[in-house]
Order: C-alpha cells, then structure tokens, then sequence
C-alpha cells in the first residue's frame, strides 16, 4: 500500500514547519536531497504544486524550466519520483544501482512524455541512488 501525501487536504503549501513536523527523522535527509542538487548539479528552482488538495503538495526541482525531480512529503518519509526519457533510461541501464532502485526502474510506467519512476526516502544511504538518477536526467 502507497504511503499517502502529508498535505492531503491542505489548501495551503506546507511551512518550514508543518514540512519537517511530517517528515520527522527524514527531514534532515529532504534538505540534503534538495542542497545536493543546488549545489552539485545547479538545480536550484524550488516550485510547489498542488493540483488539488485531494492529492496533497509536493516540490519541483527544476533547472532552469525544466522539472528534474518531484519530492512529495509522506508521514515520517518521502517520495521522490523521475520522469526519464528513453536516452536517460538507456543510460541508467549501463549504471549500478541498488536492487530495491532497478526493480522501480523495471516496472516504472511508461507515459508519452517518459518513464515515471518512483522512490520512497527513508534514510540517508537512499541518495546515492537518486543523485545518480538526476545526474543522468540532467545529461540527457
């Protein structure tokens, strides 16, 4: 069963906060994950996005106007979610990455604009794998 958004309901985007009171011992791992891809891959567009309070908030970070990577809070975790394309999902095919990662990657949807791939975040050794990912979204 799929952990459900923190902010289902909420008309408002979430506060500094309400954010890290929802994320609990990962909050600290949801600002690494965004300082990361500031300050190594130059991602430092920050939207939130709700397209109705029945499906809750979640971030974007984005290059520019470009989307790399979505973060919805969950309650005491996160998910982070990736649309890769077919140049990037080739590519990522040619990387090592933890198993619990390439078993996402493998039954990910596939959408006209790319491949949705889905993680959920609950500890710090889970980063290694995402900033590979963005790394690769970034390069293609």
């Amino acid at each position: 069963m799929e952990t459900p958004n923190a902010f289902v309901g909420h008309a408002e985007k979430p506060t500094s906060k309400e954010l890290s009171a929802a994320l609990g011992s990962t909050s600290g791992i949801w600002n690494r994950l965004v300082e990361a891809m500031a300050d190594k891959y130059g991602v430092n567009v920050q939207e939130w996005t709700s397209y109705s309070p029945k499906y809750g908030w979640s971030l974007r970070l984005k290059l520019k106007k470009r989307n790399i990577l979505y973060m919805s809070p969950r309650n005491g975790c996160f998910q982070v979610a990736f649309i890769l394309g077919d140049k990037a999902l080739k590519a990522v095919k040619q990387i090592k990455l933890p198993k619990p990662v390439t078993s996402a990657i493998e039954s990910a949807t596939r959408y006209p604009e790319g491949t949705g791939v889905r993680l959920l975040v609950k500890r710090t050794s889970d980063l290694s794998a995402i900033q590979k990912l963005a790394a690769i979204k970034l390069a293609n």
